[in-house]
């Protein structure tokens, strides 16, 4: 239990050390018996039943922002040039207030444009963009490494983080944090961090106190994403994951929280694309929503995938209700990130151009419909701005600046609004304002 250091010192400056004690015992006893958190008690959005929620990573950076960083997932090395590129879709940025001069040329020899994650008018647009299209609101993505300096006051991903929470509330839009456990070290490092930099999202940033702030089953809802993977460093009994959700939800200041964990699509069974250890499901039984990554693991170029996908859910939904835990299935575009993966050659899965097809929404809409069927009560999708791995729902370009020397994938020639108005109606289709419909919806 903390006592904030302000009453501390008014207590001590004003009585004697004997009173101040009894006094100070008394406020600890008084909150720790009230349950007294920070935390707004009432939302508009106090479940995430029903609705449907992005993944949003806010890491898109470019050297004339102001953020001080140099180029930022556009490209490696802070260059974003033929060499270096990484990105494999190209974002419209037709509607875009701010936007930023690349070296990349359109036939005609105009100069292709980008757009910043740090801009309050990128952000604005964003969630009027989910507002105007009907997408619930989004998850703020948070890395690790971002939570082990969560003292530094000048981050960028804490000014995105800020503008986020007003835009969710200027366009009524849900706004949660998603924990990213990428980037911890496998040198002792645990999850303290993540507890202090949630008290510092709680205390400075006040995001819970938002009105728009995801609350489920009435608690503000956190995520911790990662958990189960193979390919992480850490060792899940090892990093305190269950000292983190008992402080979620039960320390009297911070916590009172719901909690959504990140796991592998394979989780039930232990396996494929996940660790073979039985303490991961103890853990998900402590949690109060599971999140399967499903991301490459279905294809359109698979006969009758979707098929496979809504079995997969159905099963999952069985298992989690037979283990007391809410799910919520992952939706997505397609997937490609071939640019990328020349930059890395451990990148082995999925490295051609467009190699999870979109297949002009098809696909999407295959996912959303069988997730549905399956009797999913909510949906993530994976993500709203993701145009390095080629899963972004936001604007992106049919004719993007390609040559000879560098490749973008296309949109299919459909609208670039298509993925937002598709996600606007996998929602109604939830919800039952629409009748469930294999069929792709269409503007007309």
């Amino acid at each position: 239990m903390k006592i904030d250091n302000f009453l501390i010192n008014y207590i001590l400056h004003k009585m004697n050390l004997k009173h101040a004690l009894i006094l100070g015992l008394t406020v600890f006893f008084t909150i720790q018996s009230s349950g007294q958190n920070k935390h707004a008690k009432t939302s508009n959005y106090p479940s995430y039943k029903g609705l449907v929620m992005a993944g949003y990573q806010g890491w898109f950076r470019t050297p004339e922002d102001g953020s001080g960083s140099k180029w930022g997932h556009y490209g490696a090395d802070g260059k974003f040039d033929k060499d270096h590129n990484t990105i494999d879709f190209w974002p419209d940025v037709s509607e875009y207030e701010k936007t930023y001069e690349t070296k990349f040329k359109f036939p005609d020899g105009t100069k292709a444009r980008v757009f910043s994650s740090v801009d309050k008018s990128t952000t604005d647009l964003h969630f009027k963009w989910m507002k105007e299209y009907g997408v619930d609101g989004v998850f703020m993505q948070r890395f690790f490494g971002v939570a082990r300096n969560h003292d530094d006051p000048n981050k960028s991903q804490d000014i995105i983080l800020k503008n986020a929470v007003n835009a969710a509330e200027e366009n009524n839009r849900a706004i949660a944090v998603m924990y990213d456990l990428s980037g911890m070290r496998a040198d002792g490092e645990d999850c303290s961090a993540v507890i202090e930099d949630w008290k510092k999202l709680v205390d400075n940033l006040k995001v819970t106190q938002s009105i728009n702030y995801l609350h489920h089953n009435g608690k503000p809802l956190v995520t911790i994403w990662g958990i189960g993977f193979p390919d992480r460093s850490y060792n899940i009994r090892e990093i305190g994951i269950n000292r983190l959700i008992d402080f979620l939800k039960n320390d009297p200041i911070y916590g009172g929280c719901s909690v959504m964990l990140g796991v592998p699509t394979y989780f039930r069974e232990l396996d494929k694309d996940c660790l073979p250890d039985p303490y991961l499901h103890d853990v998900i039984r402590t949690a109060d929503i599971v999140l399967p990554w499903m991301v490459q693991r279905f294809t359109p170029l698979l006969h009758q995938d979707e098929i496979r996908y809504r079995d997969h859910v159905m099963a999952d939904i069985k298992w989690c209700q037979d283990n007391k835990v809410d799910y919520v299935p992952l939706v997505y575009a397609g997937f490609s990130w071939h640019n990328l993966s020349k930059r890395n050659p451990g990148l082995a899965r999925h490295t051609t151009y467009g190699a999870i097809p979109r297949v002009g929404g098809k696909f999407y809409w295959d996912l959303i419909y069988n997730a549905i069927s399956a009797g999913a009560e909510m949906l993530y999708v994976g993500m709203f701005d993701e145009v390095d791995e080629g899963t972004a729902i936001i604007p992106v370009l049919n004719n993007p600046p390609n040559s000879d020397d560098v490749h973008f994938v296309g949109n299919d020639d459909v609208a670039p609004d298509h993925y937002l108005f598709l996600t606007g109606k996998a929602g109604q289709m939830l919800r039952k304002e629409i009748p469930l419909s294999y069929k792709i919806p269409s503007k007309e």
